[in-house]
């Protein structure tokens, strides 16, 4: 038993080894992740680069729900604030983020993976609605973008990944298809393991899906109540907070039927779906 598993280790080691140099190898990313705030000043001293590249997985055949969520909510903060970067859809971004995660940027000598990150990085060059808020403003709306990423992603990742059901019909099929066997089932299963590990911490696989839909709507409810009659979150101007409600909501909006049961959470928050198409008004059909 012993020298199975030992065996298995070592076959899952060289398949997640061998997929990062492969994957990798069409383009050596230089190896900056903006993680200090002297990094962010000395950057934010430049200006935007005309060539920004926004890195991402195909929209129609590859990317899952979560990784599409962040990569939206990052295109539309980049767009409201009018920050011009062109999308690129490769296979294998996911190998060539510095974390591992979807999306990043390539602007300038800089890249900067996830959502979170390329906020910090425009708002180190003074760009942005949420550069103008005083102190508890900008503590209330970092707290409502961590109710998101604490509820809505969690959420997410449990419907493609803990779902057994989801994963075996959309999930395995999307996520594996870049690869060429064995690695299709060996690196999937990494990632799927990594991913439960994650949520099991987090006491998320102990849940029900009926109490993940109640998380999802009292997230959203006080999203609502937040945005009550206002045009966006904070004013008459969209922040980081409101491009990752959108990026959320559209991406669920726009899934497959297997996901269904988040859709039909959403749809009974009308303000909230009234923001989204305000920022597609107001910001997307420029």
């Amino acid at each position: 038993m012993e020298d199975n598993i030992a065996i298995c280790g070592g076959i899952a080691y060289f398949a997640e080894h061998f997929a990062h140099e492969k994957y990798n190898s069409i383009w050596k990313m230089p190896s900056v992740l903006l993680t200090d705030s002297l990094t962010l000043e000395l950057e934010g001293q430049q200006q935007w680069p005309e060539d920004v590249k926004l890195y991402q997985q195909d929209e129609k055949k590859q990317i899952l729900l979560p990784d599409l969520a962040n990569c939206l909510a990052a295109q539309v903060f980049l767009k409201i604030n009018s920050l011009k970067f062109d999308v690129v859809n490769k296979y294998n971004s996911e190998f060539m983020s510095p974390s591992g995660k979807l999306p990043f940027i390539k602007c300038g000598a800089f890249v900067v993976a996830e959502f979170e990150s390329i906020v910090s990085f425009v708002s180190a060059k003074g760009i942005g609605a949420s550069q103008k808020m005083d102190k508890p403003e900008w503590g209330d709306m970092r707290a409502y973008m961590s109710l998101v990423n604490n509820v809505l992603l969690n959420a997410e990742l449990y419907s493609c990944w803990f779902e057994k059901d989801i994963y075996d019909s959309f999930t395995w099929n999307r996520y594996s298809s870049i690869f060429s066997w064995p690695l299709n089932y060996i690196i999937t299963w990494q990632k799927r393991r990594s991913i439960l590990n994650k949520l099991d911490v987090l006491g998320w696989t102990k849940k029900t899906r009926d109490q993940v839909l109640e998380d999802v709507k009292n997230c959203f409810h006080n999203l609502s109540e937040r945005l009550n009659g206002n045009p966006y979150f904070f004013g008459n101007l969209p922040t980081e907070l409101d491009a990752l409600v959108y990026g959320h909501i559209i991406s669920i909006l726009s899934s497959p039927s297997y996901f269904t049961h988040l859709q039909s959470v959403i749809k009974s928050f009308t303000n909230l779906l009234e923001m989204c198409h305000r920022i597609e008004n107001d910001y997307l059909k420029k």
